[in-house]
């Protein structure tokens, strides 16, 4: 079966902390005791944008790795809402693109499968030429190769397809685009 160029809307049970406001958000006016400690995160599987509720005197920082799913959290009370790119803080905004290069290097297998499997959307578009900067000639081998033998790693990518010396950068480059600019039609990686 084909992969969806758009994921399932399902929820997101790990994220990783872009930022943490330990007395809120500055527009807060009510006194610091009675604030929420917010951490602003994006999750490890559809790259959702999230504001989180932290519990009471728990240690965060940023690039840590936040359970958030139906079971007992250590650091988080609750999800609170999903972000937008733009309503994210400058630190949140500045710490996403290392963010994203950590999932997509910690979950390489997934990205790989993704270069394996894409299929064409339509006569004249493929899901490969999604990627930004992705071209004809590197569309043309990466088919020839993964036809020849399924790729096996990013590396396995690089020694087969010699106009493809980073593919993670193209993933990282799409699930960006995708964050910053949640009007795209197509999401391969993101959640809209």
């Amino acid at each position: 079966m084909p992969p969806k160029t758009e994921r399932t809307d399902k929820k997101e049970v790990e994220a990783i902390v872009l930022d943490y406001l330990q007395w809120g958000y500055a527009s807060d006016r009510r006194p610091l005791n009675q604030r929420e400690s917010i951490i602003l995160a994006v999750g490890t599987d559809q790259f959702k944008l999230l504001e989180l509720i932290a519990k009471k005197d728990v240690a965060i920082n940023l690039h840590d790795k936040v359970y958030i799913g139906e079971d007992e959290r250590k650091h988080v009370e609750r999800v609170k809402r999903r972000l937008s790119y733009d309503e994210l803080t400058p630190t949140a905004k500045g710490e996403l693109e290392p963010v994203v290069e950590k999932i997509i290097a910690e979950s390489e297998g997934r990205f790989v499968e993704f270069y394996n499997t894409a299929v064409p959307i339509s006569l004249k578009m493929h899901m490969l030429n999604l990627l930004p900067g992705f071209g004809k000639k590197t569309l043309t081998d990466t088919l020839e190769e993964r036809q020849k033998k399924p790729f096996e790693s990013f590396e396995d990518i690089r020694t087969r397809v010699k106009t493809l010396q980073k593919p993670e950068k193209f993933i990282r480059e799409r699930i960006m685009l995708e964050l910053e600019n949640p009007e795209e039609k197509y999401h391969l990686f993101t959640s809209k």
